[in-house]
């Protein structure tokens, strides 16, 4: 099978828990595991060798053969590889993730082809999938285990851009140096760059030729993050042509000549309604502001931004806190009292955001959640007004066969289905 062609889908819980991964291999070689204590402590040695004779590994072996979704790996979900014969569906290759959440890891619990598919790319793909999720989830390593026999598994690893973090001599049984099969534990780290500074980042107005490499970077900042593919970039282009963006607020960051985050400001209101009106606003969170100032009705402009977004090689090194920080004084200095956004409630607390009841303030159908957020820039600017926030309709104008067809405009990756997505 050529894995270029060959689908990575999710394998649903429901579906697949319990399937047994034949894990089994020969080898010829082990890395020696050698533990001495010394006099000001202890050292020790990991050396490649030679067995005398070739080692097999297989299922059968052991009382706790590998299944997918074991009971204590409660957070697990699993990709693979499937063939389908006479209505049979066959899994052929998989890989299993479950987040470390107190360590902030992401575990590659399971990784396996079938003897038909090796070296032909499919590991390769299916650890891309653990990668981009480590991306996506903001994870500061990918941890996984192997054997010290297993000298294939390691060598993929290692150009995987994984490294030893650790051992464990007595993982299997109190034998396992003497049986040459010792745990090893490998760690891959995320590129990160180094905290930036104002002198090295740009913060400047978006110029019409920017307009195709901040789409381009926003597309790769969103992509599967939310839902399978994204539109975020769509809506960026959508929102230049819309008379309520405020392009004399919204920004772009830059490194030489790559676009590597930006941040678009809108105009948005908030409105005081009879509760009747508020049912009004249906599910999408858009509701046209009122043309009228009167009676129970009233109306406040106030500003919302979205996208803020980074370049994914550029996340968590201070770029988005660049853009925030100028753009929020920007802002205040334009009169503008108040933003309220949608956003990551790990990330926007610490630039003083604050979830929306502080403010008496909702969404368009009433609602309050953590990931609705906003922020005074005068005195009660929020507060002081309350009710239901109001975004221009462009932010729901976003249908599915339009972005399809823009989207081809770019380079865009696999869609892929992640756990933590919207839909």
């Amino acid at each position: 099978m050529d894995t270029i062609k060959a689908k990575i889908i999710p394998l649903p819980k429901e579906q697949w828990k319990g399937t047994i991964i034949p894990m089994r291999y020969t080898t010829q070689e082990y890395y020696d595991v050698k533990m001495e204590k010394v006099e000001k402590g202890y050292e020790f040695a990991i050396h490649r060798c030679r067995f005398d004779n070739p080692v097999s590994h297989y299922p059968e072996e052991y009382d706790f053969p590998d299944k997918l979704y074991a009971d204590h790996w409660d957070k697990a979900y699993a990709w693979g590889i499937v063939e389908e014969r006479d209505g049979v569906e066959e899994l052929v290759a998989c890989i299993e993730t479950c987040p470390e959440e107190w360590s902030n890891r992401l575990m590659v619990t399971e990784l396996w082809v079938h003897e038909k598919l090796r070296r032909q790319g499919a590991a390769h793909a299916l650890m891309a999938v653990a990668k981009e999720q480590a991306v996506l989830e903001h994870r500061r390593a990918v941890i996984l285990e192997t054997q010290s026999c297993n000298v294939g598994a390691i060598t993929f690893y290692q150009k995987e851009g994984f490294g030893p973090i650790g051992f464990d001599t007595c993982c299997y049984s109190n034998r396992d140096i003497e049986r040459k099969e010792v745990r090893i534990n490998m760690g891959y780290f995320p590129r990160r760059h180094k905290k930036v500074s104002e002198e090295e980042i740009g913060i400047r107005p978006e110029e019409p030729c920017d307009y195709h490499k901040t789409e381009q970077m926003v597309l790769l900042a969103f992509w599967n993050k939310h839902r399978k593919g994204c539109n975020e970039h769509l809506l960026v282009h959508k929102l230049r042509e819309s008379d309520t963006y405020i392009p004399k607020l919204s920004r772009v960051a830059v490194a030489g000549d790559e676009i590597v985050g930006c941040i678009c400001y809108s105009r948005a209101w908030l409105e005081r309604v009879e509760t009747a009106d508020v049912a009004a606003a249906g599910e999408t969170g858009v509701c046209a502001p009122r043309e009228d100032n009167c009676g129970n009705v009233q109306r406040k402009e106030i500003l919302t931004f979205g996208p803020l977004c980074v370049a994914p090689a550029w996340q968590g090194c201070g770029v988005g806190e660049l853009l925030l920080k100028e753009t929020l004084v920007l802002a205040k200095e334009a009169g503008y009292e108040g933003i309220v956004i949608f956003g990551e409630p790990e990330y926007y607390p610490r630039h003083g955001f604050q979830t929306c009841d502080h403010f008496g303030v909702t969404t368009a159908d009433g609602k309050n959640f953590d990931a609705f957020m906003g922020i005074e820039l005068a005195e009660g600017g929020l507060s002081g007004f309350g009710g239901r926030l109001c975004l221009p309709d462009v932010f729901a104008d976003l249908p599915e066969e339009e972005n399809e067809a823009f989207t081809r405009a770019f380079i865009a990756p696999a869609k892929q289905k992640f756990p933590g997505q919207w839909d």
